[in-house]
Order: structure tokens, then sequence, then C-alpha cells
């Protein structure tokens, strides 16, 4: 990127969720209902980080993917991950076991694997379940 990104103010999260345009919903509907889902994309993240920050649609799109980049390499690495007012990111080793195919009731083994586990920070628990979190 041409231009670094220190030089300009980043947002807080908490401010970032309270722009309802920071990231842009649905192109069919103008309004977001409780049972409206939209799949935020890169795209979605890189048209907000344009519109907020200012950057061009070409860095906003590269910034995106090297922040997404640095927590997809600081997983794998089995590193946790910890993004403050919005939740964590860790690796659970979950051992071999025996499990059941719901359709047919027969046993099949489960080999023993690592997973992603998010947590979601008490701020975002909050704010979904509407309510104002009290910051530490």
């Amino acid at each position: 990127m041409s231009q670094n990104v220190s030089e300009k103010a980043l947002p807080a999260v908490e401010d970032l969720s309270r722009d309802e345009g920071a990231i842009s919903t649905n192109s069919t509907s103008t309004t977001r209902t409780a049972s409206a889902h939209h799949t935020v994309t890169r795209a979605d993240l890189a048209d907000a980080v344009h519109r907020r920050i200012g950057l061009s649609r070409a860095e906003s799109g590269e910034f995106v993917e090297a922040v997404l980049s640095e927590i997809f390499n600081a997983i794998v690495s089995g590193d946790d991950v910890k993004l403050s007012s919005f939740g964590s990111f860790h690796i659970r080793s979950k051992g071999e076991r025996v499990g059941r195919n719901p359709k047919t009731g027969a046993s099949a083994p489960i080999t023993a694997r690592r997973v992603v586990m998010f947590k979601a920070s008490n701020v975002l628990r909050a704010r979904i379940n509407g309510q104002r979190a009290i910051e530490d």
C-alpha cells in the first residue's frame, strides 16, 4: 500500500458498530430487521474501510486481506488471537472418539483433530442482546 494506514486515525470497533452504514447491508433492503440476514464479505469489509478511513478501494482491499492473513496465520500456527471488544479465537484439540451416524445409528470412529473455537467478548455479547456493555 502506498499510504501508511497508521497516519490516519482508525476508529475503534465500538465506533464502527455504532455507524449503521459502516458495513453495507443487502442491496435489496435499505433497513435491517431482526429476521433479515446478510453475509458480510471481504468486499463489504473493504468497502467499509474505504468509506470510513478514506483509503482507495484497492488499498482498502489490501488492508482487509493483510489483517485477515495475519489472523489466519496466527491461528494456523497455534497462537490465540484476541481482538478487544470483539472476541478471541483459539485452537482446541479433540481426541479420537466413537460417533454415530444419525440416519442409520451405525458407530463410526471420528479421528482426532484440531478445531478453531471463537468466544465472543462481553461487549459483543451485550451488543447482540441489545444491552450497553460496561467496558473495563
